[in-house]
């Protein structure tokens, strides 16, 4: 499989306010394919109904983002749990982690603006920040 799995960041801040990302970013997010896992609807989900997150419905917000953004939703295998077993401890936080098993597993490059999981990038694990 080939193309970019977009992290929660991007997901979030792509439709609203795609300037806030680098061009690099808005570029891939234009030229697709791309991919946004369970694991962001996930987390927006439960932000959601914590009240630290504010999307409105976010049932409603899931399918809007991927129509908005061209994306197909990647759902969780169980060799993408499998992959997070030979990960580095860089992080602790399961939704990254998860995201970056799936970008192995499936050959994807990962989209996102977060620093700490660019410190992942191997030259077979490609991340766009």
């Amino acid at each position: 499989m080939n193309g970019y799995l977009l992290d929660t960041n991007v997901a979030l801040i792509s439709p609203e306010d795609p300037a806030r990302l680098s061009r690099a970013i808005q570029s891939a997010v234009l030229s697709g394919p791309n991919y946004i896992s369970v694991a962001p609807y996930w987390v927006v989900m439960l932000k959601s109904m914590k009240g630290s997150l504010l999307v409105g419905d976010p049932r409603m917000w899931w399918r809007d983002v991927l129509d908005e953004l061209a994306a197909a939703p990647l759902l969780l295998r169980p060799d993408h749990v499998a992959t997070v077993y030979s990960l580095p401890p860089i992080h602790k936080y399961p939704f990254d982690r998860i995201l970056i098993a799936q970008v192995i597993t499936d050959s994807l490059t990962l989209v996102t603006t977060d620093t700490q999981i660019s410190r992942y990038a191997t030259p077979s694990l490609q991340i766009l920040s």
